[in-house]
């Protein structure tokens, strides 16, 4: 596979895999809990063998105090940013809410007409969910894994 958009359908395979996973604060295990960078963390290592980097301990509301883009940084160092129409498999950073820092994550599953993507959210676990006109407002940036993948 040559690029990014080669790897979405498996980056969506894998993905739609975590559905039904609990939410777990730090967790990064398919069916015993994750969060939604442990969701993307799970994805990398089955597309890579291992982890970019280790995942410093995190706070709920980590970054805020400071206004840090630490994991929009953290995206572009690891991934490609993506501009255009959204592709199947691409990885969506969300600001949750206007002047708030970028931290919530999510994998473009289904584009088109009803787009659909899968996150771990808070109170639902891992869960495909519409991506409805008023999560496509908060993407600030979105990213797609690199070839290499095994």
């Amino acid at each position: 596979m040559s690029d990014g958009h080669a790897l979405g359908p498996r980056v969506v395979e894998i993905a739609r895999g975590w559905i039904g996973t609990p939410y777990l604060h730090q967790g990064s295990c398919p069916r015993v809990g994750s969060d939604c960078l442990g969701l993307l963390r799970g994805i990398w290592r089955v597309l890579y063998g291992c982890e970019p980097d280790a995942v410093p301990v995190y706070t709920p509301d980590w970054a805020e105090p400071g206004r840090d883009e630490q994991l929009w940084r953290g995206l572009r160092a690891q991934m490609r940013e993506v501009n255009g129409a959204p592709q199947p498999g691409e990885v969506l950073l969300f600001r949750m809410r206007a002047g708030s820092v970028a931290k919530h994550l999510g994998i473009a599953s289904s584009v088109g007409r009803a787009p659909s993507f899968v996150h771990a959210y808070r109170g639902h676990g891992v869960v495909e969910s519409p991506l409805s006109a008023p999560w496509q407002r908060r993407i600030v940036a979105r990213f797609q894994f690199h070839e290499g993948a095994r």
